[in-house]
């Protein structure tokens, strides 16, 4: 058997085992860190070992019980930035000695030191990258580039002083450009190509400034510059150069289609609007030729769209000056329909759906030009309200645009939502967007038809009658796409609401004329009607019903000259036929609908006869019994409670009007049927509280008679309510019934209190005024010695009533 070794013993061991163990860690942690830092620093770097490193390869300063100090910069990052910083100041003292010490030196002196210096710059990276010291070589070189900016400037200030100063500049920025590319290309260089690449945007934009060219030759030039650095973003290997030329590409490109989008949209006549639009068309090709090559399809799609766009711009400038002005948009439409047929073209599949997009921008523009014609005839009518039956005006146009003015060049706004919607169609067929599409087709055909006779000024009636069949064609539409026991669809309902706008503004525009009020709201009444016979459009078409009902109600009405609280009369008719129809649908989608158009309608027949009290009881009366025909459904025996309020509301309103001050009758009304309903419900539920059943009723007939009481000087009505109250404690406390035992002798014992009153007053006058206090403290003293007693009786009275219901 293995001897082991005690417990104490065997701890300390393995203690010391693992103080070792951690002590190596440590050390090949720290060897590790150093490791990973002279990797980072540079793959060339060998540790120095000597004065610089401590022996066995530890970095100075390190070894077993220190860590290794990382530095917090690496060695190509401080070359690189000695190397820029060392460029940028001979850069700066050059342009100094240039622009400050030029004239301190002779002719030839300054031809010397600015050549030296440039030779010098420009051929020592030769030498430095033999010797593999590209980083020196790249900021020589662009000491070099700079310095030869500094010679052209001395060159014109010298030589060439006479030359126009923007000239001189497009030829030395064409020379310079050569020369840095040239000089990138020799030497493998990375920075003089990039500069060439932005530098050559230059020549041709200040050479026709220079040369006093036009705005047509100037853009023209910017469009080159553009052609040229689209080619170049297109073949150049180094991604710098194609930053660079993208860069300035897309600034002159983009400088130069708004310039000839300009020209084109602003010139006077034919020919200046040709020439900018010719120039439109020469980017709408670069910019395709640029499309075909460019390697991501997304970019692609984005410069073909942009090329469609200058294509209808292009197209649009000159139909502006060659045809009537409400011809330009229809115009621009028809170009952006023609670009659809690149679908048809061999084109590569990215340009086909960038020119697509773009007929899709400017149909989209299009229909935004015909918001102003769309917004006012909608939102026009309601102008109307003011002024009704003020008589019916010329021209449909009128009717609509009363206190504003129209807008200009509506004539050709119904063919523009027309094509565009006949567009949606036709491109909705063979999509999973149809939907989409033809609920948009439909609102623009909607708009299409809703803004013709305002666009041809047709007659008033032809417009009414117009608007009326775009009433009847999207109830049409909506009940042909009905489907029985299904949710309506997004086109149903896209159609049910255009026909309700519809309605609206043809029942305003109505009201220039009172015959014209009347048949329009007949019509809107039957064609609502009609269409709420189907159960899908139902819960919009049936209350749309019952609200032209009620103003047409309103209209026959006023037509009749009678008083508005006799046609309250005529407007609960609405009411009643909801209740009707309610009763006939049972739990369909519509019934809620139609009962809440029913409530409003009763609601504005007591609004209008609020101003007559005898009317309004009437009115009150027949709302209450229209509610109680509601209440006899199982689902509606809620609505009984609002019943009874109009019944009573109309018993309190004719009592007013009969002018009675007495309150009982106001009071007994309430209370006889609350306390008939609580013996009734009592009867069905024993264990309901006699507060919950009698409580109501008691409190309505009792406490407005026992305020009354304290104000009334006759015997009749302490007597009366004195009896009533007798009566209602004797059937409590024989019913053993907590509430009208407690209300009943309340009550009682207020009105005894009431009746004593006058005589307490007498005998309180005749005591003399120390009596008072010695009873008071009689009482007190009396209730102290008994306190105890007292309150054991205090308790049996709180447990006896609480034994009651």
């Amino acid at each position: 058997m293995t001897n082991l070794p005690p417990p104490a013993e065997e701890l300390r061991i393995l203690d010391a085992e693992l103080r070792q163990l951690d002590m190596r860690r440590a050390v090949l942690l720290q060897r590790r860190a150093w490791l990973v830092h002279a990797l980072q620093a540079t793959a060339a770097r060998q540790p120095a070992q000597g004065a610089g490193a401590a022996p066995g390869g530890w970095p100075a300063g390190t070894g077993p019980g220190a860590a290794a100090r990382r530095p917090e910069a690496t060695a190509p990052g401080v070359q690189n930035v000695l190397l820029v910083l060392g460029g940028v100041l001979l850069v700066t003292a050059a342009i100094a000695f240039t622009l400050v010490s030029w004239g301190h030196l002779g002719i030839a002196g300054r031809a010397l030191v600015l050549a030296a210096l440039t030779a010098g710059a420009l051929a020592a990276p030769v030498a430095l990258l033999r010797r593999g010291l590209r980083s020196t070589a790249e900021a020589l070189s662009a000491l070099g580039t700079a310095l030869t900016v500094l010679d052209a400037y001395a060159l014109h200030e010298v030589a060439f002083t006479g030359t126009d100063g923007v000239g001189y500049a497009a030829a030395a920025s064409a020379v310079l450009a050569a020369l840095w590319a040239a000089y990138g290309v020799r030497l493998g260089l990375c920075h003089p190509l990039p500069l060439a690449v932005a530098t050559a945007h230059l020549p041709l934009p200040l050479w026709a400034i220079a040369v006093g060219a036009g705005p047509h030759a100037l853009t023209a030039g910017l469009l080159a510059t553009a052609a040229g650095g689209t080619a170049v973003a297109l073949r150049a290997a180094s991604a710098p150069v194609r930053v660079v030329a993208v860069v300035g590409a897309l600034g002159t490109g983009a400088t130069g289609v708004l310039s000839a989008g300009w020209l084109c949209w602003s010139a006077p006549g034919p020919g200046t609007s040709a020439q900018g639009a010719a120039l439109l068309v020469a980017a709408a090709a670069i910019a395709l030729v640029a499309g075909r090559s460019v390697p991501k399809r997304e970019v692609a799609v984005a410069v073909a769209t942009a090329a469609g766009l200058c294509l209808v711009a292009a197209a649009g400038g000159m139909l502006r000056v060659s045809a009537p002005a409400e011809w330009t948009v229809p115009g621009c439409l028809l170009c952006a329909l023609a670009l659809l047929a690149a679908e048809r073209t061999p084109l590569a599949r990215p340009l086909r759906r960038g020119l697509v997009h773009a007929s899709a921008v400017v149909q989209g523009c299009a229909v935004l030009w015909t918001l102003p014609l769309v917004a006012g005839t909608v939102l026009g009518p309601a102008a109307r309200v003011a002024t009704p039956w003020s008589g019916a005006p010329r021209t449909f146009r009128d009717a609509v645009f009363t206190q504003v003015p129209h807008p200009p060049y509506a004539g050709t706004v119904p063919l523009v939502l027309a094509v565009v919607a006949g567009v949606l169609v036709v491109a909705g067929r063979h999509t999973h967007r149809r939907p989409a599409l033809t609920v948009a087709a439909l609102v623009l055909g909607w708009a299409a038809l809703l803004v013709l006779p305002v666009a041809l000024q047709v007659p008033y009636p032809v417009g009414l009658v117009a608007q009326a069949a775009v009433v009847a064609a999207a109830l049409g539409l909506a009940v042909r796409e009905d489907r029985a026991g299904e949710v309506p669809s997004p086109l149903t309902l896209t159609a049910l609401l255009l026909a309700l706008l519809t309605s609206a503004d043809l029942a305003l525009l109505a009201l220039a004329s009172e015959s014209a009020t009347v048949g329009v709201l007949v019509a809107l009444t039957v064609l609502f009607g009609a269409a709420a016979l189907r159960p899908g459009p139902a819960p919009f078409t049936a209350p749309a019903a019952l609200a032209h009902g009620t103003a047409l109600a309103c209209a026959l009405g006023a037509r009749a000259e009678v008083p508005p609280q006799h046609t309250a009369l005529l407007v609960l008719v609405v009411p009643a036929v909801a209740v009707l129809v309610a009763s006939r649908w049972g739990g369909s989608r519509a019934t809620v609908p139609v009962e809440a158009a029913g409530g409003a309608a009763g609601l504005l027949a007591v609004a209008l006869a609020v101003p007559d009290p005898p009317m309004l009881a009437l009115v009150l009366s027949l709302c209450g019994v229209v509610v109680a025909a509601s209440a006899l459904r199982p689902e509606r025996r809620a609505a009984g409670w609002a019943a009874a309020v109009l019944f009573l509301a109309a018993a309190w309103v004719r009592l007013a009007a009969w002018e009675v001050a007495v309150p009982e009758a106001y009071t007994l009304p309430v209370a006889g049927p609350a306390l008939v309903v609580g013996f009734l419900r009592r009867r069905r539920d024993a264990a309901l509280s006699s507060w919950t059943a009698y409580g109501a009723g008691l409190g309505a007939g009792l406490a407005p008679s026992l305020l009354a009481v304290w104000n009334d000087q006759h015997w009749l009505r302490p007597l009366l309510l004195g009896v009533a109250a007798l009566a209602v404690t004797l059937v409590g406390a024989r019913r053993r019934l907590q509430a009208p035992l407690v209300l009943g002798g309340a009550v009682l014992a207020l009105v005894a209190l009431h009746e004593l009153a006058p005589y307490l007053t007498q005998v309180v006058g005749a005591l003399p005024r120390w009596a008072p206090p010695a009873l008071a403290g009689l009482v007190l003293l009396v209730l102290g010695a008994t306190y105890e007693h007292r309150l054991r009786d205090a308790r049996r009275l709180r447990e006896a009533l609480g034994r009651l219901r």
